[in-house]
């Protein structure tokens, strides 16, 4: 070996050398910076976020929503954000690369969100306290004594969390005030009767529980008066008008869209993308209408317009449905059923230890959604995961039929397999796993909502519900009567808070083009005023998931294993789909 090549090897090594302490360097400098003295520093100024995701190391305190803690957390998010920034994300490994890019969207957005769009001003739904309560109350992380000692203390600032909320409110829109009024009355319902007698039969001494319930009677009086306060708040705006108009305009759209959804390409290109979807599903629904016609209208023919004779198919299929009564043990019947197929047919790993519990949605949670899922954070993964469905008490008959031929035989399977499993049940179990706590506490939505979808059409490719030799195809058109709701959410919340699409012609969009019931479409009416940019989370990370998948299958050929593309895919918590995407490698999932 000539000199030449001498100088030339050491100069590699050296540079190789000087590119490992550099990487090592990076990486220190993250994991001092950013570890769980921040994440702690965090949640002081996050203590309701903290809770839900199951760090209680703050949990007797209540911060009160004023200007002084407005200051106080710009000040936080403005200093890790400069320290994010100076950090070489380049020279770091790929794990902490991308932790780096999470954190650092998260806490743009925070900053965003408090001094530009300033919804802290005009969502008064935003102040509310009984989840966290809740939680504290019945999640067993410590003795009963220990954890109502945490709320007694925490029921001290109540009063002044609602004052300062009422002070912050500044021009806010109806519906959000309206919801606002609807939930904090549920509210009461966690400090109510049967509180009191949790606590009456507490290992609490006689005079803690005296101060407990002292300070409970206060915390009730400043939700009562916040509420007051909302309903005088209401009817001066419905008489003089000035409230704000609940559309979000392009703008913020477009930039909460950035910061939210992160699947590549902007909001007006996946607008475009749901249109052409939307007409696809249409052309394959004909042709299942065709199929399906004459065992459902025989010697009827089938009307010449290709909406009009899916719809009739629909709904006549819609009359297979539950009774109310039935509604809420059928859906619980289908967990187990779901799991085993899951298992039989290799598509995940499941964990037994972490059962799935039914319930019906606590009266604060009610009034945005009909069924969704409650589940542990990262910090406390062994906690209660929920799946609450919404009770049809306050239905008339005329609603509650509704409902239910929305949600028919047929659709009350897929919103289990979205809800639960394969979907955010075991999605988030998954999450919680993940040796990256960033990524299990900064999940993406549009991955989470993305997976949701994915899982309904991966269950319907591995033959559910009767076996791929069973195609079912009223199932399919059902499936596609709800993956064309997939695709209107996007439709509707781009075209609500973008393009001015009026309350009529939402409507049209969701009864007609959709196939939505009347209950149905109004609750989505009522869901994209109250969220933005959020219904578009389902058709953006459905797609972006299903793309890719469908681009390493083309890769690897007969090689690729769906069961390991599914694990590998979840193993990464709750990150974007774009991270994911950089992080995997196709022999990570090839046989």
């Amino acid at each position: 070996m000539n000199r030449f090549h001498l100088l030339a090897r050491g100069a590699a090594v050296a540079l190789s050398l000087a590119s490992g302490l550099a990487h090592a360097d990076a990486n220190s400098a993250f994991q001092q910076q950013f570890g769980d003295a921040f994440l702690d520093r965090y949640w002081s100024l996050h203590d309701d976020y903290a809770i839900t995701v199951g760090y209680y190391r703050h949990a007797d305190r209540l911060t009160a929503p004023d200007a002084r803690y407005r200051a106080k957390l710009q000040a936080f998010l403005d200093e890790s954000i400069g320290k994010l920034e100076k950090l070489p994300g380049a020279q770091m490994s790929d794990a902490l690369r991308t932790d780096r890019e999470m954190l650092l969207n998260q806490l743009r957005y925070e900053r965003w969100s408090l001094d530009e769009l300033r919804d802290w001003q005009w969502v008064p739904s935003g102040y509310n306290v009984a989840d966290a309560f809740s939680l504290l109350l019945n999640t067993p992380y410590a003795d009963e004594a220990v954890r109502l000692r945490t709320v007694s203390r925490r029921l001290t600032q109540v009063p002044a969390y609602y004052a300062a909320a009422e002070r912050a409110i500044s021009h806010p829109t109806r519906v959000h005030t309206q919801l606002a009024i609807e939930q904090n009355q549920g509210a009461l319902d966690v400090f109510g009767d049967a509180l009191e007698k949790q606590v009456a039969g507490s290992q609490l001494t006689a005079d803690e529980r005296v101060l407990f319930l002292h300070r409970l009677k206060a915390a009730r009086a400043a939700i009562d008066g916040y509420v007051a306060f909302l309903k005088q708040l209401d009817a001066r705006q419905a008489k003089d008008g000035g409230a704000r108009d609940f559309r979000l305009g392009q703008p913020y759209y477009d930039q909460a869209f950035a910061f939210e959804v992160q699947t590549g390409g902007t909001a007006a290109q996946l607008y475009q993308r749901a249109l052409q979807e939307k007409d696809k599903l249409h052309a394959r629904m004909s042709v299942l209408a065709d199929q399906l016609w004459p065992k459902y209208f025989p010697d009827v023919p089938a009307p010449a317009d290709p909406v009009t004779k899916i719809g009739q198919l629909i709904e006549k299929l819609s009359d297979n449905h539950v009774t109310p009564a039935e509604f809420y043990p059928q859906t619980k019947a289908l967990i187990p059923r779901l799991e085993a197929w899951v298992t039989d047919h290799d598509l995940l790993t499941l964990d037994p230890s972490r059962p799935l519990e039914v319930r019906v949605t606590p009266p604060y949670q009610r009034g945005y959604a009909m069924a969704m899922l409650a589940a542990p954070g990262p910090y406390d993964p062994t906690a209660r995961t929920f799946f609450d469905v919404m009770p049809m008490d306050d239905y008339s008959p005329a609603q509650a039929d509704s409902f239910l031929r929305e949600y028919n035989h047929w659709l009350m399977q897929i919103l289990a397999i979205h809800e639960a499993v394969p979907g955010h049940y075991v999605q988030l179990l998954y999450a919680n796993k993940s040796p990256s706590r960033i990524k299990a506490i900064f999940g993406n939505s549009a991955m989470i909502e993305g997976w949701a979808v994915y899982s309904e059409r991966m269950m319907l490719e591995s033959g559910w519900p009767g076996g791929a030799a069973a195609h079912e195809p009223e199932m399919e058109l059902m499936y596609s009567k709800w993956a064309l709701r997939v695709v209107c959410n996007t439709i509707l919340d781009y075209g609500v808070h973008v393009l001015g699409m009026s309350e009529d012609d939402a409507m049209n969009l969701l009864v007609h083009d959709a196939f939505q019931s009347q209950t149905e479409a109004r609750g989505k009416w009522r869901r994209v005023q109250l969220s933005s940019v959020q219904l578009t989370f389902y058709f953006a990370g459905f797609s972006a998931i299903y793309d890719y998948r469908e681009r390493l299958k083309t890769e690897l050929g007969p090689r690729f294993d769906l069961k390991k593309f599914h694990e590998k895919f979840l193993s990464y918590g709750s990150a974007p789909v774009s991270i994911i995407e950089s992080l995997m490698k196709p022999e990570d999932v090839a046989r």
